[in-house]
């Protein structure tokens, strides 16, 4: 029997198993679908899929810098439980997902799923469900980003948080440890203080808008400005943006290592001491899990399921 790209397609959503798995499938059976199916069970294949439902809102964060790519990478891999980030065999995947994207660039994650893993035989996909096999848990990539060039990383807290500083400066002061030192500064100013934006231009026209319009309001319901004209108003509002300015940019924030300097200040600073030109370009920052559905786990219910009392 016959089988079309369709019918892949179809097995793949299916089982959750890779193309090439669904393709031999098919081959195997003669485009049967449900035999297909069967062929991947026993293959330990679609046993992965069983536990894509579960949870996975835990995992790491990791983040490093390719020498031999000249890059960063930061990216966020999610497991259903926090011990998980403890075991050897999981991070080591995590570390390979973030060469792999080093060394292929892909556009997302659908497309790292497809790239071969670096220092294996298998795409990532084939790695990953291999690893849901293997630890047991649910495990999903979520999500990573990757700055080409001069780049500074930093893990906080086991892999909670991770970092990635894209830097625009000279070959010459990137290597210096003097500028590693300073990467890893700003690197971890992110993650203790995350700003939303990178500088003032770089906060959105409707944001920014939106912030005067509540300032103005704020200006208004208070007794003293009430009555003060509205070209006062603007003023007190445009001086007022300067403080929503230094919490929400990072270049606009006291340095945390020397409260009484900011980040800007700081980058001039090492610039200067460097005897070059230093800027930062873009960072992201990962928090694990962050915006993702928790697992909870009602002990006492899963008691009374063993004892047949529920």
């Amino acid at each position: 029997m016959a089988f079309t790209a369709t019918d892949v397609k179809n097995l793949r959503e299916k089982t959750g198993c890779g193309m090439m798995d669904c393709k031999k499938a098919l081959s195997a059976t003669d485009g049967d679908m449900d035999a297909a199916i069967d062929w991947l069970r026993e293959k330990g294949l679609a046993a992965s899929q069983k536990k894509a439902s579960r949870i996975a809102a835990e995992g790491a964060v990791y983040a490093y810098t390719d020498d031999e790519h000249k890059c960063g990478v930061v990216i966020e891999v999610n497991a259903e439980t926090d011990f998980v980030a403890q075991n050897k065999e999981f991070m080591a995947f995590v570390e390979t997902c973030a060469k792999t994207v080093a060394a292929c660039s892909p556009a997302d994650v659908e497309a790292l799923a497809e790239c071969k893993a670096v220092g294996s035989e298998l795409t990532v996909a084939d790695l990953l469900r291999e690893k849901i096999l293997t630890i047991g848990e649910n495990i999903k990539i979520r999500r990573f980003a990757k700055y080409d060039g001069i780049t500074s990383a930093y893990i906080h807290m086991g892999g909670k948080i991770g970092v990635l500083v894209n830097f625009e400066t000279s070959d010459e002061i990137a290597a210096k440890d003097e500028f590693k030192s300073f990467g890893r500064d700003i690197a971890m100013q992110v993650a203790a203080v995350s700003p939303q934006y990178l500088d003032p231009d770089s906060v959105p026209a409707d944001v920014l808008e939106k912030e005067k319009a509540i300032l103005a309001e704020q200006l208004k319901n208070d007794a003293k400005n009430a009555n003060k004209p509205a070209q006062v108003i603007e003023k007190i509002v445009a001086g007022r943006i300067g403080k929503f300015y230094e919490e929400s940019c990072l270049l606009n924030q006291s340095f945390v290592k020397e409260q009484k300097i900011s980040v800007a200040e700081y980058v001039a600073q090492t610039a200067k001491a460097l005897g070059g030109d230093i800027k930062v370009v873009a960072y992201t920052r990962f928090e694990k899990g962050e915006g993702l559905e928790k697992r909870v786990d009602d002990f006492a219910d899963e008691v009374a399921k063993m004892t047949g009392q529920a």
